[in-house]
Parts: structure tokens; sequence; C-alpha cells
């Protein structure tokens, strides 16, 4: 009789089992929710790449803007009058 390999349940406290990699991408994303910025964010709309913004869309991921504002965009920038601050910057790289 041949014996076929038993399934192993795996050890989450050792490497490369259980939910460790999973534990630790929560962390990492939590951690990046922790360093987005309270502030005038909420006052302005701010310029950032169209596709950061889709990916921020499609993943919950924080975007930053040009002025280096960190948030999780969610609402209408055209309700909104634009950041100063993005706007400057984005003259001049216009000029460049």
């Amino acid at each position: 009789m041949v014996q076929t390999p038993r399934a192993s349940i795996a050890d989450p406290d050792q490497p490369g089992g259980g939910t460790s990699v999973l534990d630790r991408e929560l962390e990492k994303l939590l951690e990046e929710e922790q360093h987005i910025e309270p502030g005038d964010h909420e006052r302005f709309s701010h310029y950032v790449k169209k596709e950061k913004i889709l990916e921020s869309a499609l993943t919950g991921k924080p975007v930053k803007a040009l002025c280096g504002k960190k948030w999780t965009p969610g609402r209408d920038p055209e309700k909104f009058p634009v950041c100063p601050t993005c706007k400057e910057i984005y003259e001049r790289m216009k000029r460049q």
C-alpha cells in the first residue's frame, strides 16, 4: 500500500506559514494611514497624477499631491479652490 503525504497545518509563528505575511501587509497599510496629514486638504483641491487617483480609487491607498499633502481622495474636487502651493509648483513645472 502506498501512503500519500498528509496535509500539514502551517504554524503561523513560523516563517512562511499562516497569516504572517498578511499581518505584515496590514501593519504596513495602517502605518501608511497614520502618515495622512490633517490640514488644508479639506479646504482645497490638490494636484495629483491622474493614474495615482485611479490607483487610489482601486486600492484605497492615499495619494501625495504636488505640495506634499497625503490623503485618500473621496470628494468632488470641483467644489473646492485649488491649493495655492500645488498651483505654483504646477506652473513652474509647465515653464520648464
